[in-house]
C-alpha cells in the first residue's frame, strides 16, 4: 500500500483527474478517497532574492573536486 498526497480538480459533471507518480504503472486500483472541505488555493510566493556577489575569476588551479586536496587544507 501507498499513500500519495496530491491535488485533484473535479469538473462540473462531477468528474475528477488526479495527477499520479509516473512510477505508477497503468491499470485499476483500489483508491481511498478524503476530500477537504474548503477549496485549494494557490498562494502566491515573492521571487526569491539571493545576494549576488562577484569574485571575478576563480584560479585554474582551483580543485572542484572531492578527491582533489585542498591547498594548505588538512585533508
Amino acid at each position: 500500500m501507498r499513500t500519495i498526497e496530491t491535488t485533484a480538480t473535479v469538473t462540473n459533471d462531477g468528474k475528477m483527474t488526479v495527477q499520479v507518480p509516473p512510477d505508477i504503472p497503468p491499470g485499476d486500483y483500489r483508491v481511498v478517497m478524503v476530500i477537504d472541505e474548503q477549496l485549494v488555493t494557490e498562494k502566491k510566493r515573492r521571487p526569491l532574492n539571493f545576494p549576488v556577489d562577484d569574485w571575478e575569476l576563480w584560479p585554474g588551479d582551483l580543485p572542484m573536486r572531492r578527491e582533489d586536496k585542498h591547498k594548505g587544507g588538512t585533508n
